[in-house]
């Protein structure tokens, strides 16, 4: 046997186990990449409060939406869109006070309505095949406390995404936010 014969078949096995390797990395690459499956449900999830300078905050979530349909651009008004439904805002935010006596109890405006923050969110822009999204929304609210309440200074949210299709989200409740 000559020297370039010993030579193959010395590195014939360091080959196939290379080419082996190769195939094998490339075979798991996509699960890498693998498209994740949403509910068309919206769901909700961690919930944060920052406090901002003067009377505003930022409420910070996650999310996912299998279809990718958040939001409403502004000129669907009509319904079941338009300002006398509930489906004109897409995202509510109830605010809640923690009583000394009672505990949690709705915070309560001049007009002795229960006090919600509604929002109309604009449409999640979704390229390419896969419409299901996930992502973290902000939403900076410029007064987040109810300055008249004396029981103002715990609060917390709780929190509801709705998407184009009408589907409600889960509810989601901050932490207690003492200021």
């Amino acid at each position: 046997m000559d020297d370039v014969t010993k030579t193959r078949k010395h590195f014939f096995p360091v080959k196939t186990i290379w080419f082996t390797g190769i195939i094998a990395f490339l075979s798991l690459l996509p699960a890498c990449f693998k498209k994740e499956n949403y509910s068309p449900i919206p769901n909700i999830y961690d919930a944060s409060v920052n406090l901002l300078e003067g009377d505003s905050a930022r409420l910070t979530f996650g999310f996912t939406d299998g279809d990718g349909d958040i939001g409403l651009a502004d000129s669907e008004i009509d319904a079941p869109y338009d300002t006398s439904s509930r489906y004109h805002y897409n995202l509510y935010i109830e605010y809640f006070e923690k009583d000394d006596a009672l505990g949690w109890v709705p915070g309560i405006n001049l007009g002795g309505d229960t006090i919600v923050f509604k929002y109309r969110l604009h449409p999640v822009v979704v390229k390419g095949k896969n419409k299901g999204i996930k992502g973290t929304m902000d939403v900076i609210m410029q007064a987040f406390y109810n300055p008249l309440s004396t029981q103002s200074d715990t609060i917390k949210y709780r929190i509801q995404l709705i998407d184009h299709a009408l589907n409600e989200s889960n509810l989601i409740e901050t932490d207690e936010i003492v200021h």
